[in-house]
């Protein structure tokens, strides 16, 4: 059996030792930072490609605009009416429009689907519902009719 001697005989070695791991911890660790952007980059790489070789397609532009995140003004129904909407038109609607009239009303359903959103939408909803629910008053206010002598009275 053989037993491993320490360096450390005294509190300074002991300290000096302290000083030394904590050197190449921090050491160790930056040099980890390095390797851990270095593949980043690397991994981006082609990523970065595909997205400078869609940027030459016409139109891309849009549709990155259509899915871009940290717009405010914009949610889930907004989205779903701008790209739901002109495929509803042009394909139920427009069957037999030319490509300049499909065009102008594509152009024009997103506009007015910019303008929809969920808040717009549930105010609109809550007001048709309100208007074909009855009123509280007329429920709770019974009349009381007259239909005239009943059968059995003591009239005859």
């Amino acid at each position: 059996m053989m037993i491993k001697e320490s360096k450390i005989k005294n509190l300074a070695d002991l300290r000096a030792e302290i000083y030394r791991l904590k050197a190449l911890a921090k050491e160790q660790e930056e040099y980890l930072s390095d390797q851990y952007h270095l593949f980043n980059e690397k991994a981006a790489a082609p990523v970065r490609f595909v997205k400078s070789l869609i940027s030459w397609i016409p139109g891309t532009a849009a549709v990155r605009e259509l899915f871009a995140k940290g717009k405010k003004e914009e949610d889930w129904l907004n989205k779903a009416l701008r790209i739901g909407l002109p495929l509803v038109l042009n394909r139920f609607f427009l069957r037999r429009a030319g490509f300049l009239k499909r065009a102008l009303v594509t152009l024009a359903s997103q506009q007015a689907a910019g303008v929809l959103n969920k808040d717009r939408m549930s105010s609109l909803i809550n007001k048709v519902a309100d208007f074909v629910r009855p009123s509280k008053s007329s429920r709770k206010t019974r009349r009381h009719v007259d239909y005239g002598i009943p059968p059995d009275s003591e009239t005859y």
